[in-house]
């Protein structure tokens, strides 16, 4: 009996291994998924960028001042020299860290009085901001300790104050759940997009399709639209859910919210169609949707931040559409985003789409002919 079981097994091995198509899929997609999880799945933070606006202005200011600035962690964007550009640096992502050093912090130093620091962070991701303030706090203990070995006392009261703007109590919910609206309409519109043409060849029926009087574009149309009124449906249901269920603030409007959703829903459809145009069968259509979804959610900056990704790997982000929906969703949750603002994230979307689409039509041709 063993030996026809490995007659058996050997028998489907070479078949797999003769195979082109088989090997590629063996291959082709764990090498790309290694390499995407490897370069960008890292929640160390090693540039995060900030400013400084020290009151003191004193030599042990500049001491601290230059602890931060000397870490490999945190890159100086800007000096300050008032705290009426704090906020907009924080809104524009130009920072994601702005250091206040007190007008009295050399002399609460000397006088063992509690000296404050305070620490700016952008909240709209809780999990950055929260390691943001681990790491300035630790170089906040290393500097209070130099000066108590220094001045031959106790270590000196330095104090850090936080705060997080947009979400002040760093709820992580206000930052993943508003992230799911764009991972649930990602992933149910590459699923019924994906399968749809597909499906068709696998039962038999794409060829009688094709002999009706609809046009090859009119086909396309016919199998992307329900994938995007499907998307956009089950968007909704997630918003409505985020809001009263899971009651996270929506600072924003409708209009540049499904703005933005119904040009990545559009986005989305071009390269499900994409997908089922070249597959042969459903299993195939399958594989290529998981293919180009988990690369796309790391890369999306949904869970980690894309400024700590390597640069060629961020050049490979500006091709996902939903790095661009996730800025959008969280913008209008968290800070009330208008059209006018997320004007940057909705163009990339919509050239996505027309690329997409454009492309998906002509392998549809190409396979047709």
């Amino acid at each position: 009996m063993w030996r026809q079981v490995i007659a058996l097994i050997v028998k489907e091995l070479l078949a797999v291994l003769r195979d082109p198509k088989s090997r590629m899929v063996l291959i082709g997609p764990p090498l790309i998924q290694l390499i995407v999880f490897g370069y960008a799945a890292t929640y160390d933070l090693n540039h995060v960028p900030v400013a400084i606006y020290d009151q003191d202005r004193s030599a042990t200011s500049r001491d601290l001042v230059a602890r931060f600035t000397g870490s490999p962690t945190f890159s100086l964007v800007d000096t300050l020299h008032s705290d009426q550009r704090i906020n907009d640096l924080i809104d524009s992502r130009q920072v994601q860290m702005v250091l206040v050093i007190d007008r009295r912090f050399t002399r609460d130093l000397l006088t063992n009085n509690p000296a404050p620091v305070q620490i700016i962070v952008d909240g709209r991701n809780s999990n950055t901001a929260l390691l943001i303030s681990g790491y300035a706090n630790s170089i906040l203990s290393d500097f209070a300790l130099a000066w108590g070995a220094a001045h031959g006392g106790p270590t000196p009261p330095a104090v850090l104050a936080m705060r997080a703007r947009y979400n002040p109590t760093l709820n992580s919910r206000w930052f993943i759940i508003p992230g799911i609206v764009a991972l649930l309409t990602q992933v149910v519109t590459l699923l019924v997009v994906g399968l749809s043409i597909a499906r068709e060849r696998e039962t038999g029926t794409f060829d009688q399709l094709l002999v009706t009087p609809l046009r090859q574009i009119d086909i396309l149309l016919g199998k992307g639209l329900p994938g995007l009124l499907i998307g956009t449906v089950e968007a909704s249901v997630i918003i409505g859910a985020t809001v009263w269920w899971f009651e996270v603030p929506f600072r924003g409007g409708f209009l540049p919210l499904y703005t933005g959703l119904l040009l990545f829903a559009i986005a989305v459809t071009g390269i499900g169609l994409m997908i089922s145009a070249l597959a042969a069968t459903q299993q195939q259509a399958l594989l290529g949707v998981f293919l180009f979804m988990v690369p796309s959610i790391i890369l999306s900056g949904f869970a980690t931040p894309i400024a700590n990704m390597p640069g060629w790997v961020q050049g490979l982000t500006l091709l996902n559409p939903m790095r661009y929906f996730l800025v959008i969703v969280r913008s209008v949750f968290l800070e009330g985003a208008s059209l006018s603002s997320l004007a940057s994230q909705y163009w990339p979307m919509a050239v996505i789409g027309v690329a997409t689409l454009a492309a998906a039509g002509w392998l549809f041709r190409k396979r047709v002919a």
